[in-house]
C-alpha cells in the first residue's frame, strides 16, 4: 500500500490545494492520502480564517483520506520546527511511503543537495556561517550566504534559497534526514499565484490573497472561482453562522497577557528573545492591536512574521523549556489525533492502527488513558488553544462557544 503524507494549513482550502492533492497521487502512485494540518493557530503566528474542522471536512470532500492535527507548539513554530513536528508526526504512523509538497522550483535533487549541506554541516560552511551570525546577520540569512560562499556553483539558485515554498521544502527533506526516515520526498513546481501575493488571480490564488479579499469584506460569491465546489459549499454554510477571525479579533487578549507580565518580562517564551522582550516592555503603552503593535517592533533583524509567532506563543503560554521537553522526552510528536477520515478509507486506518509507534486519538476522553504527562501537557495546550479560539469566535458572532470535548470527528 502506497500511502502519500502532505503538510498543510488549509487556511482556507482552495484551488491549489486541490491541484496539491491531485499531483501528489500522480507523483506517488499513492492509494490514500494522509494530511497532517495546523490546527486553529498558524505558522504566521496568526489564528486560521476558517476553524479546523470546516477544513478538514473540504479536505476530505476534495480528495483527502484521513487529516491529523499538528500540535500547536509546531504549528505556530519557525519553518524548522513546523517541518519536524510535521515530520515526525508521519514518520512515526510507520505507513507513510511519500511526502509531497509543492515548490518554487520544482526540483527535488536541488532540494535535496542543499538539505544535505545543511544537515552534515561540514567544517567550511560551519566556519563561515559562524562568521556571518557574529556579522550581526539573522540566522536564515547567514545560512543561505554561507551556503553560498562555501558553494558558489549554486550561486545560480539563490533564488531557491529566498522562496518560501522552496524554504519550507528544505526543511521538510531536512526533517527526514536527520530522522533518517524512509519516506521518499516528491516536489513539483507550485501553479499559479506566488505564496505572498495579495491579488486575486483566476483560477489559482494563493491563500494570502483570498484571506485577503476576506478581511476585506468580499462575499464569499464572490471567491466562487478560487474554491472547489465542495468547499465552497462549506465555507457558505460556515459564514452563515459566524465571521471569519483575524489576528487582530485576539488583541484585547493578548494585551492584557502583555500587561499582566510586563515586570518579569516575556523571554521564556518560544523564540522570544531578551531583546525583543525589552522592545514589548518599552512599546507596551503603545499597543492598540496586534498587527500594529507587530508594525511597532519590527525591526531589520525581527521580521512581522517572527514578531507574530512570538506574540501568538505568549498569548498561547508556549514555552522554551515547554517545547524543549517535546523535542528531547518525546521525539516530537507522541500522539496522531484525528480531526476527520472518509469512510471509504477504513483500509487505510488499519494499516496505521497496525504499524503505527504512537496513540491514534479519536476520542479526547481516552487520551487520560493512553498519554503519558508530558503527552498529555501537549494535548492540553492544543485544547486550549481551541478553546480561545471558540471563545473569540463566539465573542464576535454573539454565540455560545464550541466544547472541544463535545466536537466529533468530521466523517464524511
Amino acid at each position: 500500500m502506497k500511502i502519500c503524507g502532505i503538510i498543510a494549513e488549509y487556511n482556507p482550502f482552495h484551488n491549489g490545494h486541490a491541484y496539491h492533492l491531485k499531483k501528489a497521487r500522480e507523483l506517488s502512485g499513492a492509494d490514500y492520502s494522509v494530511i497532517v494540518m495546523s490546527g486553529n493557530l498558524v505558522q504566521r503566528g496568526t489564528p486560521a480564517i476558517i476553524d479546523k474542522h470546516a477544513r478538514t471536512e473540504a479536505a476530505l470532500r476534495c480528495g483527502a483520506d484521513l487529516v491529523l492535527e499538528l500540535p500547536s507548539c509546531y504549528a505556530t513554530g519557525s519553518a524548522e520546527y513546523f517541518a519536524m513536528g510535521a515530520v515526525s508526526l508521519l514518520d512515526n504512523l510507520d505507513t507513510v511511503t511519500h511526502l509531497c509538497f509543492g515548490s518554487e522550483c520544482g526540483d527535488i535533487t536541488l532540494l535535496n543537495l542543499i538539505a544535505h549541506i545543511y544537515v552534515n554541516e561540514p567544517a567550511d560552511f560551519q566556519e563561515s556561517l559562524r562568521l556571518k551570525i557574529k556579522s550581526g546577520l539573522s540566522f536564515p540569512v547567514a545560512r543561505a550566504a554561507a551556503l553560498l560562499e562555501v558553494y558558489p556553483e549554486l550561486s545560480s539558485s539563490l533564488s531557491v534559497l529566498s522562496s518560501p515554498n522552496n524554504i519550507l521544502g528544505i526543511e521538510y527533506v531536512k526533517a527526514l534526514l536527520k530522522r533518517n526516515s524512509s519516506i521518499t520526498p516528491l516536489t513539483f513546481s507550485r501553479s499559479g499565484a506566488g505564496y505572498h501575493d495579495r491579488e486575486l488571480v483566476h483560477p489559482l490564488s494563493s491563500a494570502t490573497a483570498i484571506r485577503q479579499a476576506m478581511e476585506n469584506d468580499i462575499s464569499l460569491d464572490q471567491l466562487t472561482t478560487q474554491l472547489p465546489p465542495e468547499a465552497y459549499e462549506i465555507y457558505k454554510k460556515y459564514f452563515a453562522g459566524s465571521k471569519p477571525l483575524f489576528m487582530d479579533d485576539f488583541s484585547a487578549l493578548l494585551h492584557y497577557k502583555l500587561i499582566s507580565e510586563q515586570h518579569t518580562g516575556y523571554a521564556a517564551y518560544m523564540d522570544v528573545s531578551e531583546d525583543l522582550s525589552d522592545r514589548i516592555k518599552k512599546n507596551i503603552y503603545q499597543f492598540t492591536t496586534i498587527s500594529s503593535f507587530c508594525d511597532l517592533l519590527k525591526t531589520k533583524e525581527l521580521t512581522y512574521s517572527r514578531i507574530s509567532r512570538c506574540l501568538i506563543h505568549i498569548l498561547l503560554d508556549i514555552r522554551k523549556s515547554d517545547v524543549s521537553m517535546y523535542v528531547n522526552e518525546l521525539d516530537y510528536v507522541p500522539y496522531a489525533r484525528i480531526l476527520g477520515f472518509r469512510k471509504d478509507s477504513a483500509p487505510l486506518l488499519r494499516e496505521i492502527s497496525r504499524n503505527t509507534k504512537i496513540p491514534l486519538i479519536s476520542k479526547l476522553a481516552d487520551a487520560d488513558k493512553i498519554l503519558n504527562e508530558s503527552a498529555l501537557n501537549m494535548l492540553r495546550q492544543d485544547i486550549m488553544v481551541s478553546d480561545i479560539y471558540s471563545s473569540v469566535r463566539a465573542g464576535k458572532n454573539g454565540t455560545a462557544m464550541k466544547n472541544e470535548y463535545s466536537t466529533p470527528i468530521v466523517i464524511v
